[in-house]
């Protein structure tokens, strides 16, 4: 082997040994970042957990929002089969024969504009319930565009009528004084004007991320009718299971009566927060929330179908 071969071959050692102790560094300094880390930003790190905790918001929001869409259209059916039925056939005096056993007598006699208010405040809140709905489903407002424009300014006003027709059955059509039912609806009414508002300015300065934010609180204060009904029910159904003896005097009416809106407020916004911090630790806490409340939901549904089905076939009625 002659001194050029030498020195190649030299080189060529030197240059491997440089390369594997670059390589050695490389990991070490590596592992170092490593250790110096908190177990949480390593958890949060992890592909396989972050992907998880994402799929479990994903799919607790996809059941909650399905649950609705089931319960929703099942209570337009009620309101259009009590309340249409009974306005088309000129039989209004029914709602007192149904709901007076509840000690609420909507009708009277001789009351042409208070009754015509409390039919509009009605059925309204059915095709809020129905045409709502349809709002938030991606597939109708993707592939639709037009339908989901037209259909959306019908919800706009249909929303702002409930708020004003509400305003005068608690304000003007009522003499009784007012309770925490009536403040709660007055604010219920406020909210849904508010909220319409921040809806249709951002929709036309073409912030759809916020205007999407908007009309889903818009959803919720304006199905309160809805939800006021499925809570009564899921907690007259989940009470009676664990042998508590619920009953409509209980400290729980007053308070979902007067704001039963605000918990799925609440959630909302923890929804929307865990979107934006995209933490697992938040995303397993807005998720498992989301999981609970769809279950009771489903209770409430459980206790509440039975109980329109009589109603709209004319079937006995009891709690």
């Amino acid at each position: 082997m002659d001194n050029t071969q030498n020195a190649d071959f030299g080189s060529t050692i030197k240059k491997e040994i440089s390369d594997s102790n670059s390589a050695v560094a490389t990991a070490a300094v590596q592992k170092t970042s490593v250790l110096n880390k908190s177990p949480d930003k390593l958890i949060n790190q992890l592909p396989s957990n972050k992907s998880l905790a994402h799929k479990s918001l994903k799919y607790s929001a996809g059941f909650w929002f399905v649950t609705t869409l089931i319960g929703q259209w099942l209570f337009f059916y009620y309101i259009m089969g009590f309340y249409g039925s009974t306005v088309i056939n000129n039989n209004m005096e029914q709602w007192n024969v149904v709901l007076g056993q509840f000690g609420v007598t909507p009708y009277r006699a001789e009351d042409f504009s208070g009754n015509l208010a409390f039919a509009a405040h009605a059925i309204g809140a059915g095709i809020v319930a129905f045409g709502g709905a349809l709002q938030l489903i991606p597939q109708v407002r993707n592939t639709f565009p037009k339908f989901h424009k037209v259909n959306g300014y019908l919800y706009l006003i249909t929303v702002v009528c409930l708020a004003f027709s509400g305003f005068y059955l608690v304000w003007i059509r009522d003499t009784d004084p007012l309770g925490l039912p009536e403040i709660g609806t007055t604010i219920n009414g406020f909210l849904i004007l508010t909220f319409a508002y921040f809806t249709v300015r951002l929709a036309i300065k073409r912030d759809i991320t916020n205007h999407r934010r908007w009309a889903l609180r818009l959803f919720l204060v304006s199905n309160a009718q809805w939800i006021l009904r499925i809570g009564t029910f899921s907690y007259l159904v989940t009470g009676n299971m664990l042998a508590m003896n619920p009953a409509f005097g209980d400290p729980f009416f007053y308070m979902w009566t007067f704001g039963c809106y605000v918990l799925p407020l609440l959630t909302l916004q923890l929804y929307f927060y865990a979107k934006e911090k995209g933490s697992n630790r938040i995303n397993y806490a807005a998720s498992g929330l989301l999981l609970v409340i769809t279950l009771l939901m489903i209770m409430g549904m459980i206790g509440y179908t039975p109980f329109i089905l009589n109603i709209v076939s004319g079937g006995p009625i009891s709690l």
